[in-house]
């Protein structure tokens, strides 16, 4: 199996497995409890910590969650109440989060974005305004790769009081983590680290209301017992990303070069905008391609058309849409991701089988 969607998930870095076996076997303590297990345990949930804090800008604490989602929804419901600014480009974790609070009676404003993807700024400053609490935007856009210039964005929630909340999942471990955020949601397995815990990064002075209550155990603002394994892995995955960044960012750029040049020779579009992306996502179409096919057509290659969360929908993109894609354009896109462990074999496989394939679809529906 040839693996092209980094996006939906990564493999798991062997240091992150070895990291975590021994939580799962004599070292089982609960984090939360005094004696001596517990306290191992403990120490291993704050070596984690610090490990994947190192990733995150300086002056401000890191929680601890089950995931970004949860993460993305402590910010944006633990926030005071106020109007919300976000993207339609969002993840579904936002723009769900953002409309649940809008049916609450929350003014919620969704900026728009040009063909490129990139957000409408003449929009943004209309929007961010005295009375927006908060700001929320990513930084590498899960679907099409697609970065948009943040700073702007911030100087405006800053400049009318709002927090400015950074859905950095796709690129913490890759790119920087602007020092201007204030609030940042981030998850393990994009960084082959394991599945079912996050993290959000939270700057000093700024107060949350937590969602969930019991224990209280993740400093106030997450209760339940922590999963030392789950920890252990994360801060090894952080701390392997921290060693590699320069080395996998220096692979994933010699893999798109050499993935969508064959691409754009057979006549493929890139979906957003080339210049300002992280390279490890390649969105590209074809007219006259059913996505849907050409994927369950080959089946030795992992890729998709879309968020892993919107599968099986039946809908169009959402994102794709926000670009100004007609749905035939949007049901003709795939998404291809790569990472650390694609290896320029399987990148040119994986071309020659993907293009072989839309070429007898075309032929077919010619």
């Amino acid at each position: 199996m040839i693996y092209l969607d980094y996006q939906a998930t990564t493999p798991l870095a062997p240091e992150a497995r070895a990291a975590m076996l021994p939580y799962l076997d004599d070292k089982f303590g609960n984090p939360h409890s005094a004696h001596k297990l517990g306290r191992e345990a403990a120490a291993a949930v704050e070596v984690a910590r610090d490990q994947v804090a190192a990733l995150l800008p300086v002056g401000g604490r890191t929680i601890f969650t089950s995931g970004a989602t949860e993460a993305l929804n402590l910010a944006i419901k633990g926030l005071p109440p106020g109007d919300i600014v976000t993207i339609a480009t969002e993840h579904a974790a936002v723009l769900d989060t953002v409309e649940a609070l809008a049916w609450a009676g929350r003014n919620v404003t969704l900026l728009p974005v040009g063909p490129d993807g990139l957000v409408d700024m003449a929009a943004a400053m209309g929007a961010i305004v005295p009375g927006v609490a908060a700001v929320v935007a990513m930084l590498v856009n899960n679907e099409i790769g697609v970065m948009h210039d943040l700073a702007p964005l911030a100087d405006l929630a800053h400049h009318a009081g709002a927090a400015f909340v950074c859905d950095a999942v796709q690129g913490f471990g890759r790119v920087a983590i602007p020092d201007f955020c204030d609030l940042v949601a981030i998850s393990a397995h994009k960084i082959h680290g394991p599945k079912g815990i996050g993290a959000l990064w939270v700057r000093d002075g700024i107060a949350l209301a937590p969602l969930l209550h019991g224990g209280a155990q993740e400093q106030g603002l997450r209760s339940g017992t922590l999963a030392p394994m789950l920890c252990a892995g994360f801060g090894a995955a952080a701390k392997l990303a921290s060693e590699r960044r320069d080395a996998d960012a220096a692979h994933v750029t010699k893999l798109w070069d050499r993935l969508a040049a064959p691409f754009l020779a057979e006549g493929w579009t890139i979906n957003g905008s080339v210049d300002r992306r992280y390279k490890g996502n390649l969105n590209i179409r074809r007219q006259s391609i059913d996505s849907a096919k050409l994927i369950s057509g080959l089946r030795d290659i992992a890729f998709s058309s879309g968020s892993a969360c919107a599968s099986g929908s039946g809908r169009p993109s959402h994102v794709l849409k926000a670009l100004g894609l007609s749905d035939a354009e949007a049901r003709a896109s795939i998404r291809l991701g790569f990472g650390r462990y694609t290896t320029e074999t399987e990148i040119d496989e994986a071309a020659r089988l993907i293009l072989d394939a839309a070429a007898r679809q075309a032929m077919w529906a010619a």
